[in-house]
């Protein structure tokens, strides 16, 4: 399987900026990970997302996002993440 880049976003994360991050990531490997632990850091991931749309549009990507579960360690705790798979139509 190829490498996945794995971007963590919080409540307190900036859309803007995850999907600055997230556009980047993209064009340098094709496909990102996008993980949140909590309704507010999922609400921003999912602003993140749509606004990765709108900036990699332009060059010709349309973005489609899967859902899914992960089970992540945070402070040796295991917690369930919701994890977003970004990629290409």
């Amino acid at each position: 399987m190829p490498y996945l880049e794995v971007l963590k976003v919080s409540a307190n994360s900036k859309p803007k900026a995850v999907a600055g991050a997230l556009a980047a990531v993209l064009r340098a490997h094709g496909s990102a990970e996008v993980q949140a632990v909590g309704a507010g850091a999922v609400n921003q991931a999912v602003k993140a997302i749509a606004i990765a749309r709108g900036y990699v549009a332009p060059n010709g990507i349309d973005l489609v996002s899967i859902p899914a579960f992960a089970e992540i360690d945070i402070d040796g705790e295991e917690r369930t993440a919701i994890k977003f798979l970004v990629q290409p139509r």
